[in-house]
């Protein structure tokens, strides 16, 4: 009983929408744009009230960006720029901070921090937070929801970062497998079309990314794409160079694909055949080595702990990914499209898989302990938890390689196609043409097939172009279908192939995971951010008052007013509170009681009561108020204008 292989039209087409659909997916649940530099620090902080306005604003980060002239904008309660423009570059040692100076006389009220950047790991970074002058006050500012590098431009900037890892592995390993495992695929035609394919589509995505690159970090419109002006602007960031370089390089490696399938695949004599081969494995290890190094050079490995060891190791697990994967595509393809792939050449791309294994173990180790750092980070980020996803696929992918493997000991090494003379098949033909025998065994076939009257030989003499032509379509049916049933009587060789697409379809998912996983937070940053934030805490600037004002309104006579706070010097301990009670028109307006709530829910404290004594006519104050710690504490004033009229109002107020 024998066991039909599906066909190649059917299992591309099933893997290529796992990829679209797993892809999809993974995009769809990530942030477009995940931070990799983070604000850990702003003068002023966010949400604090101080009672003067500051000459400037100053934030820090967690790492190195790029800064542009309009990177940080101030904007008053009413929409408008409260800022100079003037982006001032304050970074010292390890402290990377800039800040923007705000005009002189800016009147009270809530101002918006709107901030935008582009992490040295490529990654666009934004973010906005509010501060208050004398009091807090409605704001009419209103920031877009779109995340840096989301929408329509994210999604297919993605999409591109995706195809040009996929392009790259099949380029590569397409190419190292012909050299190091099968020669003879030099000659196959499925073989070249692939890999040309995979040189295409890195060289296509890679032009997608450098047109989409200007409108990606900024603005987000997909018509900004063509505009020559951000397009000069890119080519001169470290991202657009490493496209650029990317793009040069891929002319050298049309050249190897040329040589590759062109005078290599025609040499006959082996020791020609041999120094072609050295030179274009040493050719084509540089070129494959420059293409990774844009990657490198360019994103995370470029940035963070040991950068001047990372990009190497980030360099050689590329090349491992693209020796395992872009060789198991191309031994895939060869398997349902040249059936008399040699089991030798599967025996070698197998030691080679195992090697390029090892050197993602350990190139992988190092990564994981660079980007994650810790136990926590790799179970508490979305960095981490990919990670693990990633690292369960890579599990999978091993076993299934291993099943590959057992297929491969019992595969039957058939008799070439070609002389005896010929052990390595060099001269047999390619899958794509049937062999001499098989079109006389189709010629037969349609003698005995025939209805008797006429032979082939005597149809071809009679002239009759329609009939010779449907003979021919039905040799070539014949031939097909001969192939066909000697294919699948192979029940080893149909293992394998199964085997093989079950690793191809764990391929595509984990290229997709490794994606988006280059373009997520990494574990350890995210962390480290998360310590400076809660180090630097929610609080007020410290060693300024704290002024709000709150309007109320009890319902009866004279029941409609302000509440003025002022707390000095607004930090944690001691601290000197005034009430002042005002009419509509700002006048004094005496009160029976007022009473003061302090609560910081954050951490379970309080309710702490404060009882102000009356000064005089609308002027309560409170000497040493406790404020226990730091955060973000809840006022809440209660005001009573008669006997039975009184009502409680609260406000939110960040304390150091």
């Amino acid at each position: 009983m024998t066991t039909t292989a599906p066909r190649l039209g059917n299992a591309l087409a099933r893997l290529l929408i796992l990829a679209a659909a797993l892809l999809g997916t993974l995009l769809a649940g990530a942030a477009p744009a995940s931070a990799h530099a983070a604000l850990t620090g702003s003068d002023p902080k966010d949400g604090a009230v101080v009672a003067t306005a500051p000459k400037e604003v100053n934030l820090t980060f967690s790492e190195q960006v790029a800064m542009s002239a309009d990177s940080i904008r101030v904007l008053d309660p009413a929409g408008r720029r409260a800022d100079t423009g003037e982006i001032r570059d304050l970074c010292s040692g390890s402290v990377v901070r800039y800040g923007v100076g705000l005009r002189a006389g800016l009147p009270d009220g809530t101002y918006t921090v709107a901030w935008q950047a582009v992490s040295a790991d490529s990654h666009p970074v934004a973010g906005a937070f509010t501060f208050s002058i004398g009091a807090p006050s409605t704001t009419s500012v209103a920031l877009s929801e779109q995340a840096p590098g989301g929408g329509l431009v994210g999604a297919l900037y993605g999409i591109a970062r995706y195809l040009a890892y996929a392009g790259f592995t099949v380029l590569v390993g397409g190419g190292a497998f012909v050299l190091a495992c099968w020669p003879r695929g030099a000659s196959v035609r499925t073989v070249q079309q692939t890999v040309v394919r995979g040189w295409l589509t890195l060289t296509g995505a890679t032009l997608a990314m450098l047109l989409l690159r200007h409108p990606y970090t900024g603005s987000g419109k997909l018509s900004d794409a063509f505009d020559l002006a951000g397009l000069k602007t890119v080519l001169e960031t470290k991202t657009g160079a490493a496209l650029t370089s990317r793009l040069l390089l891929l002319g050298a490696a049309a050249l190897f694909v040329a040589v590759l399938f062109g005078a290599y695949a025609r040499r006959t004599d082996p020791k020609e055949k041999k120094d072609l081969s050295f030179g274009l494995a040493l050719g084509g290890t540089v070129v494959a080595a420059g293409i990774a190094g844009t990657w490198a050079l360019a994103e995370h490995a470029s940035t963070g702990l040991q950068p001047g060891v990372a990009m190497p190791v980030d360099i050689l697990h590329l090349l491992a990914v693209a020796a395992w994967l872009g060789g198991l595509t191309v031994l895939l393809v060869a398997l349902y499209r040249a059936p008399s792939v040699e089991r030798s050449a599967v025996e070698r791309f197998s030691k080679v898989a195992l090697g390029s294994v090892a050197v993602l173990a350990a190139t992988g180790l190092y990564q994981s302990w660079r980007q994650v750092g810790s136990w926590s980070a790799l179970t508490g980020t979305r960095y981490g938890q990919l990670l693990l996803v990633k690292i369960g696929l890579m599990a999978v992918l091993v076993g299934i390689a291993w099943i590959s493997r057992r297929w491969t000991q019992r595969l039957a090494d058939p008799t070439p196609r070609g002389t005896d003379e010929d052990p390595d098949g060099d001269e047999a033909p390619d899958g794509d043409e049937a062999p001499d025998g098989d079109e006389r065994d189709g010629s037969e076939g349609e003698g005995s097939e025939g209805d008797g009257s006429e032979t082939s030989g005597e149809v071809g003499g009679s002239g009759d172009p329609v009939r010779a032509a449907q003979l021919a379509r039905q040799r070539a049916a014949v031939a097909t279908a001969r192939r066909k049933r000697e294919r699948d009587a192979d029940p080893e060789r149909t293992g394998l192939r199964r085997s093989v697409l079950t690793e191809a379809a764990v391929a595509v998912v984990l290229l997709a995971v490794t994606t988006v996983l280059t373009s997520t937070e990494p574990g350890r940053t995210e962390e480290e951010a998360g310590r400076a934030a809660t180090a630097s805490g929610p609080a007020a600037v410290p060693d300024r008052p704290i002024d709000i004002r709150l309007p109320f309104d009890t319902g009866g006579v004279d029941g409609k007013g302000v509440v003025r706070l002022n707390l000095a010097p607004g930090r944690t301990g001691a601290n000197a509170l005034h009430i002042f009670v005002e009419r509509p028109n700002g006048k004094p307006l005496d009160v029976p009681e007022i009473k003061i709530a302090l609560t910081l829910e954050a951490k379970g404290v309080g309710p702490l009561p404060v009882a102000p004594d009356r000064i005089q006519t609308g002027h309560w104050s409170a000497s040493s108020v406790q404020i226990p710690m730091p955060g973000d504490w809840k006022i809440q004033v209660t005001v009573r204008t008669s006997e039975i009229d009184q009502t409680t109002i609260d406000k939110n107020v960040k304390i150091g």
